[in-house]
């Protein structure tokens, strides 16, 4: 089975379906959370997700746009998106944003936001932090967002629990993690954050327990000038274009 592996679309629909695009024919589309925040986009992203069946987890932009006081930890800028979001968003979002799951495991998959300790909240940044979540990984791989940076922590077969080693994306090639343990990001949608402003996703083969990152040029221009029309923060503008 090959799955298109989506996380922190961030209401971004041009972002979205430029990366939809790139990863060709799937048999199904998994989503990591923060579907909605910082982008003019959300009812239009939820609505492509329902129309895909896409399976998937809530994170705290997901949360926090449902009405949850998450919000009170958002920075200036995440906060005044969000509190736009809850204004525009339409009951059919709210619903599908509060029906969302925590985590979730998918053969041997486990889907989460954040990380396996702490779904929604915690950023997976070391291999120390990595190696702790291994450890209470509850499927032989994981998959998690949140920080918006595409790499994987990788446990080599037959290693120590602290035997971790970081990888980076490599375009076009997959990463056979096979007999190994991993948690794997598949970088962000529709905000990507290690210097590359193109849309990041993974295609997943299931059965051969690979996985390869993609990405997709889209309208970054576009998402601005929409941001802007609906009077979204300038940072948030302004970064898409830099990729940070």
């Amino acid at each position: 089975m090959r799955v298109a592996v989506l996380s922190d679309i961030h209401a971004n629909i041009r972002a979205l379906d430029a990366i939809l695009a790139k990863a060709g024919k799937v048999d199904a589309v998994w989503h990591l959370g923060d579907v909605v925040g910082y982008g003019p986009d959300p009812d239009a992203v939820v609505d492509r997700l329902r129309e895909l069946k896409a399976r998937g987890v809530r994170g705290n932009h997901d949360l926090a746009a449902t009405g949850d006081d998450a919000i009170r930890d958002f920075n200036t800028d995440a906060r005044a998106a969000m509190e736009w979001t809850r204004r525009t968003i339409t009951p059919k979002t709210l619903a599908w944003l509060s029906a969302l799951p925590p985590r979730l495991a998918i053969d041997d998959w486990s889907l989460v936001h954040a990380s396996p300790r702490d779904p929604t909240w915690e950023y997976i940044l070391t291999e120390e932090a990595a190696a702790a979540n291994l450890a209470v990984l509850p499927t032989a791989r994981g998959l998690f967002g949140h920080t918006h940076l595409p790499l994987a922590y990788v446990l080599a077969a037959n290693a120590s629990a602290d035997e971790i080693d970081t990888l980076a994306p490599e375009a076009g090639g997959w990463l056979n993690l096979d007999g190994r343990r991993a948690l794997v990001n598949p970088g962000s949608v529709g905000q990507p954050r290690d210097g590359d402003p193109r849309a990041s996703a993974l295609v997943l083969d299931v059965g051969r327990h690979s996985v390869a990152w993609i990405r997709a040029e889209y309208d970054i221009a576009g998402t601005q000038a929409a941001m802007q029309a609906v009077g979204l923060p300038v940072r948030g503008i302004s970064r898409l274009a830099l990729g940070i």
